[in-house]
């Protein structure tokens, strides 16, 4: 059950109520019974935990690369002398 916000028109009391969506609005302010107004609210953000959803949302920023160097200069991935198939250079 979701909690509205009201103001009062002529008070200007501000407060929340908690109530089902299919409650019908407050009409009453409960502090001097004057018309009130409901707000609009931002409501709750959704929050997604767990694996499965997309790859890129938390990715790590102090990954390494795939295919770090070796001593000579060469991809260590890579196990071919004259170019490297998974970057598409020539070292």
């Amino acid at each position: 059950m979701p909690t509205y916000e009201y103001k009062c028109r002529s008070c200007g009391y501000h407060f929340e109520q908690f109530q089902s969506m299919t409650d019908s609005p407050v009409k009453n302010c409960p502090e001097c019974n004057g018309p009130v107004k409901r707000l609009i609210g931002t409501g709750a953000g959704i929050i997604f935990k767990g694996s499965g959803f997309y790859q890129t949302d938390y990715k790590n920023s102090g990954s390494e690369p795939k295919g770090k160097p070796d001593s000579a200069g060469k991809p260590a991935a890579c196990g071919n002398s004259d170019s490297c198939p998974c970057c598409d250079q020539n070292v």
